[in-house]
């Protein structure tokens, strides 16, 4: 009898819904309150999960919902970053 594995699941900062952890994409800001992405999920520092999806970063960052979460100033670029992590991941998705 083979046991299924389970499935770590994060919540979305900016829609608060309950999702694999491989679905989503971490924040970190360190000790230096330094704000970057966190691909590996395993960087130190206080970390926030947000949805890979378009629509959802661009509502991060209109609300200013990462900067308030982080408590610390969140760069356009990191945005920028998110957006394009966003693209590849759908065009992977469809198969392009």
């Amino acid at each position: 009898m083979a046991s299924q594995k389970k499935i770590p699941l994060r919540k979305c900062v900016v829609t608060g819904e309950m999702k694999p952890k491989k679905e989503m994409v971490r924040i970190v800001r360190s000790k230096d309150g330094e704000v970057s992405i966190d691909p590996t999920g395993k960087k130190a520092g206080r970390g926030a999960y947000i949805t890979l999806d378009k629509e959802c970063i661009l509502l991060a960052k209109k609300k200013n919902i990462l900067a308030h979460h982080l408590k610390a100033d969140i760069a356009d670029t990191l945005y920028d970053e998110l957006l394009q992590l966003a693209e590849k991941e759908t065009k992977a998705e469809n198969g392009q």
